[in-house]
Parts: C-alpha cells; sequence; structure tokens
C-alpha cells in the first residue's frame, strides 16, 4: 500500500456531517441579527434554508465531481457530503422576516431581534 493512499481516516469522515464555520453578529442600531456562513464551492442552489418552531436551519450538499476517477487520487483534501448548522431565533421572529443572500460561497442571512411585547416581571418571594 502506497503512503499517499493511507488514510485511517477516510471512512470515518466521509459518514460525519460537516458543520459550516459561521459567524453571527448583533446590530443594536439596526436591531438586527445578522449570520455569516462559509460555504466555499456551493452555489445558492445547493443550500436549503428552513425557518420552522423559532429554528433556523442551513443544510447543503456537495458533490464529489464526476471527472476523476475516485481510485485516481493521490491526495483528496476537500470534504465533500452534507453540511448542517441549526440556530435558536428570538421568540416571535416570523419565516418573513428572515432574509438571505448568498455570493462568492458566503451565505449572509439577516433576521430581526425581536423585543418582547411583555416586559418581563419582577417578583419578590418570601420565604415562609
Amino acid at each position: 500500500m502506497s503512503v499517499f493512499h493511507y488514510d485511517p481516516f477516510y471512512h470515518v469522515e466521509c459518514i460525519i456531517d460537516i458543520r459550516p464555520k459561521m459567524d453571527l453578529h448583533q446590530d443594536s442600531e439596526a436591531d438586527t441579527f445578522t449570520a455569516t456562513f462559509e460555504l466555499p464551492g456551493l452555489k445558492k442552489e445547493d443550500v436549503q434554508i428552513n425557518v420552522h418552531d423559532g429554528r433556523l436551519s442551513v443544510t447543503a450538499e456537495s458533490k464529489i465531481s464526476d471527472n476523476y476517477e475516485k481510485d485516481g487520487y493521490v491526495i483528496r483534501e476537500r470534504r465533500f457530503g452534507k453540511y448542517a448548522r441549526t440556530l435558536h431565533l428570538p421568540h416571535g421572529v416570523r419565516e418573513t422576516e428572515v432574509k438571505a443572500a448568498m455570493e462568492n460561497g458566503i451565505l449572509t442571512i439577516t433576521f430581526p431581534n425581536v423585543k418582547s411585547s411583555v416586559e418581563a416581571t419582577h417578583k419578590k418571594v418570601t420565604i415562609a
């Protein structure tokens, strides 16, 4: 067996879902959050964004190129497979308020920081 072809973790890496790198920024003036995801090599058609039960889910899948034979690789470091990440949204964010754009493998999702209309009340509890 060639040293170039030996990778003891090859099959383990293939079955693990990949979490894309993400930054989450809060803009206090605009009262919004912006989540920025790195999805190199992917197009917007490869990405799914869902809002359900107060959660924002980003899923995508990159596939290995059919241009080369699988057994012909000497080194293959790029990852292929499913990407998945889920965020909890502030209470009250509606699906229509979530905006997304993608350019050069960078996915940007913006959503409002919804303030609760009911102010939290504080109550002093006396110990009996």
